[in-house]
């Protein structure tokens, strides 16, 4: 009996610890009260890095836009561009007026033409070419 006492302590003991260690019944007021703590804090760190992406990015355009944007100083002026090109589009406005103008003529001269009833010449022969004689034809 002295050997079986020490198990049968041992074997209270494991149970006692066992019932200990069994998780209590879900309190949902304490989990409740940690979900805002827990949203208050991701929105507080998503806060500090959206101000820290915007403010390296305002000081990477301010002190270091060559590596971001492309080198403007090597090419012409935005605004002396566009107005050559306003330029360019005006000269060609008016050439195509001028144009058109020509064009007026010429379709009143062929209007008129089609409208007179004169009598019509025949086609005139054209110059007589030099070269290889002909086969008669028999």
């Amino acid at each position: 009996m002295a050997r079986l006492l020490p198990l049968l302590l041992l074997a209270a003991l494991g149970a006692a610890a066992k019932l200990k260690r069994q998780p209590a019944a879900w309190d949902e007021r304490a989990d409740a009260a940690r979900a805002p703590r827990g949203c208050a804090n991701l929105t507080l760190i998503l806060d500090n890095w959206r101000f820290a992406i915007t403010s390296q990015l305002r000081n990477l355009l301010l002190f270091h836009h060559h590596t971001v944007l492309p080198d403007y100083g090597r090419i012409r002026a935005l605004s002396g561009a566009l107005d050559e090109l306003y330029e360019d589009f005006s000269a060609l406005k008016e050439q195509l007026g001028r144009l058109s103008g020509r064009f007026v003529e010429v379709e009143a001269f062929v209007d008129q033409l089609s409208r007179s009833p004169g009598p019509r010449t025949a086609p005139r022969p054209g110059p007589r070419r030099r070269g290889l004689p002909q086969p008669a034809l028999k």
